[in-house]
């Protein structure tokens, strides 16, 4: 069996793949992503720079990973993602090694550059892509597996980074970490199954010949020609949903069908974005905006506990709906509870707060999944890493944004800040619902 790309795909998921691939993106996050909420006012008062500075490195390294996330999806698709998941255990043990060693801002902004690398190359979108490269379109409840596992990231972490920086300082908990990725993750990662050379030779073929195909009503030396595009940009079969079942007619102008195919990319980059800001909002301010409710600091920590088994306990839901609903559902219904849970905050105040934190980590887990799924289930496996890349480039970004802008807002309107953020998820969700019929699959 081969998937969209020309490579031989085993027959359905692998436990021990799925298993992998999960506790190394337990690690992986739990070491880049989830470090500063913990280790940011230690670093910062030992380095001599501001706590926001220690936030602004980090926002870097989001922005960085979010230019690479092209390229590293090209390269799965081609060769598989074990040697590249292999290389960002390096790359990450480097940076942590770096943060422990850097005694300025010079030192903190290059270590943070080294993890961002690591960040664009070995976090979800990567091992989404991993996965669909072995598995092809069965990959689905594979990609719930590695979130239900990876969803435990922080309930982890924090309590280990905490443990580290109170007994040994913040500098030994990098060194853990780094030590953790070229002993655990390295041998995880190198663990996954790779592709046979002849399945990357098939791959290049299928690619090649797609080019010429592409090519023929396009001038070769003209700026649109697909040879000439930076992974960066859209080719044209990047927003081509699954059609096995509906192919176009040789005589149907391409423009006529490349409209609604590239409105679906960009309505789902904007969804994730969307999204994903709130998310990294929700995860930098949650204390904050719940005693800005009327919460004490108590409620405020009580809370911030319930989203991580909220995000596992909707996972699990999914997961086990996932042959009778199509992930668009799943994403309509994910995208709305954020604000529905900020209105029943607005409304009633503290008494509400932890049925907000319920609902904010419900919708937050279940979007998780559908990162990974909708583009699959939409456009197939066929290029499926080079395209995940390009669609999380404006998360990235809103990522790397979303602690300060919202910050912002918390100082200037208090709780009402949530306009802001369910407004976005109302968005999100009106941008699910105007995907066309047409490209829905199964």
């Amino acid at each position: 069996m081969v998937n969209g790309s020309g490579n031989s795909v085993a027959a359905e998921p692998s436990v021990r793949v799925v298993t992998t691939l999960g506790l190394a993106q337990t690690l992986a996050w739990g070491s880049t992503y989830y470090l500063p909420a913990i280790l940011a006012v230690p670093m910062a008062r030992d380095l001599g720079v501001s706590t926001a500075t220690v936030f602004g490195a980090f926002s870097v390294a989001l922005i960085l990973s979010a230019l690479l996330g092209p390229y590293a999806g090209r390269l799965i698709d081609g060769y598989g993602g074990r040697p590249l998941l292999a290389g960002t255990s390096v790359i990450f043990a480097l940076g942590l090694a770096g943060l422990a060693a850097a005694q300025g801002s010079i030192g903190l902004f290059a270590a943070w550059l080294i993890l961002g690398i690591g960040m664009g190359s070995g976090l979800y979108e990567a091992a989404f892509s991993t996965l669909v490269a072995l598995y092809g379109d069965r990959s689905r409840g594979a990609i719930t597996g590695i979130t239900l596992i990876a969803g435990f990231a922080s309930t982890i972490a924090w309590p280990l980074s905490t443990f580290l920086d109170v007994h040994f300082g913040w500098r030994a908990a990098c060194l853990t970490w780094a030590v953790l990725h070229l002993t655990l993750g390295l041998v995880l990662n190198l663990s996954l199954p790779k592709l046979k050379a002849s399945n990357v030779l098939e791959a290049e073929a299928e690619a090649a010949g797609s080019r010429n195909n592409l090519t023929s009503s396009t001038k070769p030396n003209s700026p649109s020609s697909p040879s000439s595009r930076s992974p960066l940009e859209i080719p044209d079969s990047l927003d081509s949903p699954v059609t096995s079942n509906s192919p176009q007619s040789p005589d149907t102008p391409p423009n006529t069908v490349a409209a609604p195919r590239r409105w679906t990319l960009y309505a789902l980059a904007f969804v994730f974005a969307a999204t994903w800001f709130t998310s990294t909002a929700m995860a930098a301010h949650l204390p904050r905006l719940l005693q800005a409710g009327g919460a004490t600091l108590a409620t405020a920590v009580f809370v911030g506990a319930l989203i991580g088994p909220a995000q596992v306990a909707a996972r699990l839901m999914e997961f086990a709906l996932q042959r009778r609903a199509h992930p668009l559902l799943s994403a309509r219904v994910a995208a709305s509870l954020h604000p529905i849970g900020a209105l029943i905050f607005g409304l009633f105040g503290a008494p509400a707060a932890a049925l907000f934190g319920i609902l904010h980590g419900a919708g937050n887990g279940i979007m998780t999944i559908a990162k990974g799924t909708l583009p699959l289930v939409i456009f197939g496996p066929s290029g499926y890493g080079q395209r995940q890349g390009v669609l999380m480039v404006p998360a990235r970004i809103a990522q790397a944004l979303a602690p300060w802008l919202f910050g912002i807002c918390l100082d200037a309107f208090g709780v009402k800040a949530l306009w802001m953020t369910s407004g976005l998820g109302i968005a999100a969700m009106l941008a699910l619902f105007f995907i066309p019929l047409s490209a829905r699959g199964k």
